[in-house]
């Protein structure tokens, strides 16, 4: 069903081929919003995700995008302004996610988290920065949990997203008053592929009784994408309450 909280506006999401980006798109582009998604190696899992956009009606652009590429992020941000003309909201919903034991990180997965879930963000909102000034925009960047809270077996990971929490806050200072800027911080989330008893475990450990679904974070998303302008450099958790624990 649409809606339109965000008719004659575009979007563009990072990484919003599969998973949490498509239904972050869908959710937006439900919304009456014109959607590029970027994707790097899912050309097949983009595909299906633009044919379920024009399904319902709505505009869509994929765009083949490297977030660590500063060249091709600037071709990304061009090909949207191309087919759109305007740029009001940039998700930045591209991360790697990685577990590893603190002592065998080595340097090269350190930096390869650093490079898409840190370096990434700030090139496409650095890049995006002057389209989404023109139209007062909006940037959402999605953290996580375990940027909030340590996680031991996810140190560079849990780094990485600490650094866009980070990023987040000083942006929404230094793009204001034009632009807001918002982090969404998922707890664990149920996704195809998990193995089920580590998602029993943490649904048994969260307060609200279930672990979150990417509808849920999709609809955070729209509450910063849709919601009052002036909310700017905050980072909202949306974990059920595994926070607390």
């Amino acid at each position: 069903m649409l809606n339109d909280s965000l008719c004659g506006k575009t979007a563009l999401v990072t990484g919003g081929a599969r998973r949490i980006g498509r239904q972050i798109a869908l959710a937006l582009a439900r919304s009456s919003a014109s959607v590029a998604i970027t994707y790097r190696n899912s050309a097949a899992e983009a595909a299906d995700t633009v044919r379920l956009i024009e399904e319902a009606g709505c505009r869509v652009l994929p765009v083949e995008c490297d977030v660590r590429s500063e060249s091709s992020v600037r071709a990304a941000v061009a090909a949207t302004i191309g087919q759109f003309g305007r740029l009001d909201l940039l998700v930045n919903n591209a991360a790697v996610f990685e577990s590893a034991p603190f002592e065998s990180i080595s340097l090269d997965q350190w930096d390869t988290v650093f490079e898409t879930n840190a370096r990434g963000p700030f090139l496409v909102a650095r890049e995006a920065l002057p389209h989404l000034r023109a139209a007062e925009g909006r940037i959402i960047n999605m953290g996580s949990l375990g940027g909030l809270h340590p996680w031991a077996g996810h140190a560079h990971y849990c780094s990485s997203k600490a650094a866009l929490h980070m990023l987040t806050q000083a942006m929404a200072k230094a793009f204001a008053p034009q632009v807001s800027v918002n982090c969404v911080a998922p707890g664990w989330i149920d996704l195809d592929g998990q193995p089920a008893t580590q998602a029993a475990h943490f649904a048994a450990k969260t307060p609200m009784g279930r672990n979150g679904s990417a509808e849920d974070i999709a609809a955070a998303v729209l509450f910063f994408a849709a919601g009052p302008h002036f909310v700017t450099g905050q980072i909202l958790a949306v974990d059920g309450g595994l926070g607390l624990v």
